[in-house]
């Protein structure tokens, strides 16, 4: 199989840095062998001799595209931001819990002071009178 031209490997490392950097002038970015060939100006078949070429393109290119590694970053940031939501949560239940507490101390210190000073509670009820039958004919 022919080796391609100095100058070829050239345009083809060249066109893979610019893929690479996000830097594409031909093509839409993505890091595809598509895009690769298509960024250099040369063939497919080209492309495919030039073995050094792919096998480094091989090596950094994990598979994953710039918009998948943008996904992960979001998805990764979702969880985070899920785990924190659910432990402000907990710290929320935790609280109204205390507050709780809190309301049934005090109330019950509201009561007990009032006994001290010989306030009855009971007595601050005002029972509701009944109309007699005469005011209710009109």
């Amino acid at each position: 199989m022919p080796e391609i031209s100095a100058a070829t490997e050239r345009r083809l490392r060249d066109a893979m840095e610019r893929l690479l950097a996000g830097a594409a002038i031909r093509t839409d970015g993505r890091l595809i062998k598509e895009n690769l060939y298509r960024e250099a100006g040369v063939s497919r078949a080209t492309m495919n001799r030039a073995t050094a070429v792919m096998d480094e393109w091989a090596r950094r290119v994990d598979g994953s595209q710039p918009r998948d590694r943008e996904i992960e970053s979001l998805r990764s940031s979702l969880a985070d931001r899920a785990a924190q939501i659910k432990q402000l949560r907990e710290r929320v239940s935790s609280l109204e819990a205390q507050l709780t507490i809190a309301a049934t101390a005090i109330a019950e210190l509201h009561v007990e002071n009032q006994l001290l000073r010989g306030d009855d509670p009971s007595h601050n009820v005002t029972p509701m009178k009944r109309p007699n039958a005469d005011s209710r004919r009109g």
